[in-house]
């Protein structure tokens, strides 16, 4: 996800804190038709810790990044009809850990799928496969959150209620690839999406 030695290009990223939420598509990074990673720079009590670090759109399309049983989980939902999980091989550890994941983007045009990779600090603990992206929007009134997920979930594995991350983070950050396809959508239709979400 780094750019190579010498190079000058810095690949987009943003930074959130605890307690954002209710944020609108719009103000966040797009994730869409590109590689990214999504870091969670937090602390896990010993007695484990589940919860939402961060998550973006609803049930009909979205994508979140959580513990679930108190193993680190990432879920992208296309259009609330599929909906592809990666799951951690081992609960996440207790005390201060960074949790990631990243999607290798397949490339070659725009709402592809991509191998997912999940990491303690920069240790390996689970691989998974998004068959397909959403290439565009995915709500016009869902946002993204941090440490708790509002409005309608992404999955089902948790309620707006219960998605509340019971350990301590300390910041989320996601940074996008060098291999963006966006630039192949139309510049019409572009502008008749961001006129449908005014």
């Amino acid at each position: 996800m780094t750019a190579p030695a010498g190079s000058t290009h810095v690949s987009p990223s943003q930074t959130f804190y605890p307690g954002m939420g209710r944020l609108s598509e719009n103000s966040v990074v797009s994730i869409k038709n590109t590689s990214f990673s999504v870091t969670a720079d937090v602390d896990v009590p010993e007695s484990g810790a589940d919860g939402v670090l961060i998550a973006q759109g609803g049930r009909f399309g979205g994508w979140a990044l959580y513990a679930k049983d108190e193993t680190a989980k990432f879920v992208y939902n296309v259009l609330g009809i599929h909906e592809f999980s990666t799951v951690a091989d081992e609960p996440v550890p207790s005390g201060h850990v960074q949790i990631r994941m990243e999607l290798a983007y397949d490339g070659g045009g725009l709402a592809k799928g991509g191998d997912v990779t999940l990491f303690y600090d920069d240790r390996p603990v689970g691989n998974g496969r998004v068959e397909a992206t959403q290439p565009m929007v995915f709500s016009a009134d869902e946002t993204t959150d941090i440490g708790y997920e509002s409005g309608t979930t992404v999955t089902p594995d948790y309620s707006a209620r219960t998605s509340r991350f019971t350990g301590k983070i300390h910041w989320v950050r996601i940074d996008l690839g060098d291999d963006s396809h966006s630039h192949t959508i139309d510049p019409e239709e572009k502008l008749r999406v961001a006129m449908a979400r005014q």
